[in-house]
């Protein structure tokens, strides 16, 4: 390890805390049968032997006689950080290292090295104390590392069991995204339906915030990266509202969704924020945003006030009708020909245009090249289009300005117009975790090894009550099929957990359209600064804004 600064020795003793019904010993308490969001009959022949499986919630165990008895297992377990960092993932890991111990001191715990690929190439660690104790409570994955492998062939299935064999484990536990719990949920069925005697396990990981429903409220990482974005985001507010001068185009990661930069929002009151999910549903055109922004800028100018914040989600293109049509029709065409994302940029943008029909080709051909050119490169590992490689930001403020050049010769903007522009996504998924992810991940780690103790396989450790303090969470586990669907994926129907998009008729969303013809208005900004680790509780240990208005009054 590198030089400790004098606060990450502080964090290091932070013990974060645990919902009651994980102190001591603990049972789990079925619930009634479940199904799939969606798409039941197909997810029920593709997953036969971990489909309808029961919710399970964890209790005090008051009969010593079986605790006493099971304290005589020896358990043997494997992690994996599967995906892109998030804020808390060390602390899964030593959450679930508790866990394990506390149920037995001679259980061992194996780190498989960069992600599902560590698994499939017998790439491993044993993670001790002294190793754990030195990342408690720190950002990154850097423990084990953390890679995109696609668990998804017999070979690699067969080769993972060959690894767990030989280190005798237990159970998997997988830490990661919708996408990594889709590869855990297919690893569940196929060591279950083989009779392998092998336990998968998820823990929902990612800043997005598109891994939620009502048994899953957040997913990790989500509460520190929002925090983080929002104290920079307030600092350029601060900037520009002293300079009197700049508007900023600032898109934030968070890839399909927006709950990102919906959360930021609700922090930071910005002068124009963009929801996705909101174009969708009212059919808005690029050219539409473009308008609106500039009428913003316009009214603005008309106080004398040349400067302003705009925030956009990552995943904006994806959501613009027009374009949505063209991407789905492009990813059909990348998986038909493969070889597009490998040509001349001139050659790539002719073939593309005369394989697509007329609609999607003229809205191709409008786009920038630079912009086409990204939606023309290769998806990741899961079929998804990477919106972090297309700049939005610069795209929209350059037709911002246009649309105000034109506006000016009409006399309806009188004012100066500048842009700056600003991607905030890495900058927040290797933050120290905040309090609530730092006690979050430690419970779902330590609620992990739970689900391991009581032999479940295909569930997602589930942590909830999550609004309230940490001792009246509510801990337990839920099917990962219950969370799935088909989805078009690389030209093929395949199961997928279904992404949670911003709901426009949450409270979250009321709060923000509520209020945002006033921030578009006037200079409202708040200022959240720097993540607070010490201090008053309404300080340090405040939720999200997301999760305080979607669980105010219950």
């Amino acid at each position: 390890m590198t030089k400790k600064s004098v606060l990450q020795q502080a964090r290091a003793a932070y013990q974060p805390k645990l919902p009651t019904a994980l102190w001591g010993a603990v049972k789990a308490v079925e619930g009634a049968a479940t199904e799939s969001v969606a798409d039941q009959e197909q997810i029920k022949k593709l997953f036969p032997n971990t489909y309808g499986l029961p919710e399970l919630r964890f209790e005090k165990d008051t009969d010593v006689a079986k605790v006493k008895s099971s304290d005589k297992e020896v358990i043997n377990v494997g992690v994996i950080l599967s995906g892109g960092q998030a804020p808390g993932g060390h602390n899964v890991i030593s959450g679930l290292f508790d866990g394990l111990k506390s149920l037995n001191k001679a259980n061992r715990l194996y780190g498989f090295l960069m992600g599902p690929g560590g698994l499939v190439d017998h790439n491993y660690m044993e993670l001790t104390g002294d190793i754990i104790d030195q990342y408690r409570n720190t950002g990154g994955f850097d423990i084990i590392g953390s890679g995109r492998t696609k668990l998804e062939t017999v070979d690699q299935f067969e080769k993972g069991l060959e690894i767990i064999k030989e280190l005798n484990i237990r159970a998997i536990v997988i830490i990661g995204g919708d996408d990594s719990n889709t590869n855990a949920c297919v690893l569940a069925e196929y060591y279950k339906a083989k009779g392998a005697g092998v336990q998968v396990i998820g823990c929902p990981k990612t800043i997005d915030g598109d891994l939620k429903n009502d048994w899953i409220e957040t997913s990790f990482g989500f509460d520190t990266a929002c925090k983080v974005y929002s104290e920079v985001i307030g600092n350029i507010q601060r900037d520009t509202n002293s300079a009197k001068k700049y508007w900023h185009f600032i898109k934030l990661m968070g890839r399909s969704a927006s709950h990102i930069a919906l959360e930021c929002a609700l922090q930071t009151q910005p002068n124009y924020c963009i929801i996705s999910e909101e174009v969708e549903a009212n059919n808005k055109s690029l050219n539409d945003i473009v308008a609106e922004i500039a009428q913003v800028v316009a009214d603005r100018a008309a106080d004398g006030n040349n400067f302003g914040s705009v925030l956009i989600p990552e995943g904006l293109i994806e959501f613009i009708p027009a374009m949505k049509k063209l991407i789905a029709e492009l990813n059909d065409m990348l998986a038909k020909f493969p070889e597009i994302k490998d040509m001349e940029p001139d050659a790539q943008h002719q073939f593309v245009v005369n394989q697509l029909n007329p609609e999607n080709a003229e809205t191709f051909s409008s786009l920038p090249l630079e912009v086409a050119r990204q939606l023309s490169l290769d998806r990741d590992p899961h079929g998804n289009v990477q919106v972090s490689l297309i700049e939005t930001e610069k795209l929209l403020s350059e037709m911002v300005a246009k649309k105000l050049a034109d506006m000016k010769e009409e006399g309806k903007f009188v004012g100066k117009f500048a842009a700056q522009h600003h991607f905030f996504g890495y900058e927040g998924r290797c933050a120290d975790p905040s309090n609530f992810d730092a006690d979050y991940c430690y419970a779902l780690g330590y609620n992990a090894a739970q689900l391991v103790k009581c032999g479940a396989t295909g569930y997602m450790s589930s942590i909830r009550n999550l609004s309230k303090p940490s001792i009246q969470w509510i801990a337990g586990g839920i099917p990962i099929t219950m969370m799935m669907n088909i989805e078009r994926r690389h030209g093929e129907d395949k199961p997928v957990i279904r992404k949670a998009l911003v709901d426009l008729k949450g409270k979250p969303f009321q709060e923000f359209a509520k209020n945002r013809a006033k921030w578009a208005k006037e200079t409202c900004y708040v200022y959240p600064g720097p993540i607070q680790y010490f201090g008053p509780d309404e300080v340090c240990n405040a939720t999200s804004r997301t999760l305080y208005y979607e669980q105010k009054g219950k």
